[in-house]
């Protein structure tokens, strides 16, 4: 484990996954981070990496060849080696290696990075093409964040638009962990989301077409939790279906699962990403305590 701390939070990121595993706010101690019971969800923050959801089926066909690879991609199972360490910033590297090629057509560096600075936890996530050939993935968070389904909400936020009334349409999962053709939509006052264990009973909220770049958790006394800000197209709200998990996830994503019934090829994929030989991708998004 390593550990970033000022005087208003302390971080804990594994080296196994990159994965944050607490964020404590501490001027009351209080643990944002869901602490991964396996009961509900063994995890707490794992990056998804080179795919966010699923393939169709579980698999993609590149060069005419087919690559099986289960849920969120293998990032999140790995060790990362931590190639940078400072007061207030980590950064963790992973290559490609023998095993992620069964899987991933792909040479690649993956880097993932923390920051701090105040009331606020930077991740960052860097991708390097090393082939000589054009190269496709998707990445994106699944921060866990301690929260009561029946009592906490969700705020909505759009720097583009009035979020009096947004409309947020969300795409529903067919049960296969791929896109069906149904669309739910929920009316949202002053860009409020009520939470409950029905809510979630479809698997996880997507959200596409970048109708949010901000939501906030809101406590049951209607104050502000934290903040999760991101530029990503979509992103997803999840907490496990018919568990009355006490935590909800809120993850900004760089690409997403399949639809039912898509050709597999791993160019074609909705929402993917593209690098050239020797190019680079960088996004980031933030956690703000409040």
């Amino acid at each position: 484990m390593r550990t970033l701390e000022n005087s208003i939070l302390k971080l804990t990121v594994s080296e196994h996954g990159a994965e944050i595993k607490s964020l404590i706010r501490k001027s009351d101690g209080k643990e944002l981070m869901w602490q991964a019971d396996a009961a509900f969800w063994g995890r707490t923050s794992p990056v998804l990496f080179p795919l966010v959801g699923n393939y169709y089926e579980k698999k993609s066909i590149f060069a005419g060849k087919t690559y099986e690879m289960g849920q969120h991609g293998f990032a999140r199972d790995m060790d990362f080696e931590v190639t940078k360490e400072t007061e207030d910033e980590l950064v963790f590297e992973l290559k490609d290696n023998e095993d992620t090629h069964k899987k991933y057509p792909f040479a690649f560096i993956l880097t993932v990075g923390y920051k701090l600075d105040g009331n606020k936890a930077t991740v960052n996530w860097g991708v390097k093409n090393t082939n000589d050939e054009t190269m496709y993935f998707s990445i994106g968070g699944h921060p866990a964040f301690n929260c009561d389904l029946d009592t906490y909400t969700l705020r909505f936020e759009n720097k583009g638009q009035n979020n009096s009334s947004i409309e947020s349409k969300v795409i529903v999962l067919d049960g296969s962990g791929c896109l069906s053709d149904a669309v739910d939509e929920y009316e949202l006052k002053d860009g409020i989301l009520k939470m409950s264990d029905e809510l979630f009973s479809k698997d996880a909220l997507i959200i596409e077409d970048r109708q949010s770049d901000a939501v906030t958790l809101i406590d049951d006394n209607g104050k502000d939790v934290l903040k999760v800000s991101f530029e990503a197209p979509l992103f997803g709200v999840w907490s496990p279906t018919g568990k009355h998990a006490p935590f909800v996830c809120i993850e900004p994503w760089y690409g997403r699962c399949d639809r039912a019934g898509f050709n597999q090829k791993l160019e074609e994929r909705e929402y993917g990403n593209t690098l050239e030989k020797g190019e680079a991708f960088d996004a980031s998004y933030d956690i703000t305590v409040l």
